[in-house]
């Protein structure tokens, strides 16, 4: 674990442990965490998930649906599985869009140079998304992020990833459309993403 030096307003410093990905793995083998905990590894931090409800649920599942039968075999459809963003985060982004591999990531998680697309679905879990995996995703060179946001039928997209952040973000409404950068070909109605 590697430690985090917090200064507190009355001076005094705290060390906090940072996880890396391999300790954060070995409490799963030990049993301390298990395969049913709703965690994921974000910066060193072990962070509870938001319970996914059934209107987020349905989205997964339409847009799994969606891309599956559009990219046929041309990349793979992974739905709330681990990615690998370095030694601290490892990430269970709702669906990402992966390079084919035979052995279909067998023996490793994917990493940011497998990823063509990452897509979140945020109702009750938008500021997070927003505000906590997107720029992780941004500082990892994931090149195209989708945050289908359910609360306000919208669709954002994000490319041109820096340390920074993403440099364009683009708002698109229910009746526009959305191609994903590394399937310009494909045109998906943001209305049929966001079920409406």
């Amino acid at each position: 674990m590697r430690a985090e030096q917090t200064k507190l307003k009355s001076d005094m410093e705290l060390s906090i442990h940072r996880f890396t990905v391999d300790e954060y793995h070995s409490l799963s083998e030990t049993g301390i965490l298990h395969e049913d905990d709703n965690v994921e590894l974000i910066e060193g931090r072990i962070v509870d998930m938001v319970p996914i409800g059934s209107k987020h649920a349905s989205c997964v599942n339409r847009i799994i649906e969606l891309f599956a039968d559009k990219l046929q075999k041309a990349a793979i459809v992974s739905s709330q599985n681990p990615i690998y963003l370095g030694e601290h985060s490892e990430p269970e982004p709702d669906i990402a869009v992966l390079k084919r591999k035979d052995d279909f990531y067998r023996n490793k998680h994917p990493s940011s140079q497998d990823i063509f697309l990452i897509i979140e679905i945020a109702d009750a879990s938008l500021e997070y998304d927003k505000f906590i995996k997107i720029p992780l995703y941004a500082k990892a060179g994931i090149q195209e992020v989708w945050l289908i946001n359910l609360l306000e039928n919208t669709i954002e997209t994000y490319r041109s990833p820096s340390i920074d952040g993403y440099k364009i973000i683009t708002r698109i409404s229910p009746a526009e459309t959305a191609s994903p950068l590394s399937f310009p070909d494909i045109i998906i109605k943001a209305g049929e993403l966001l079920g409406i």
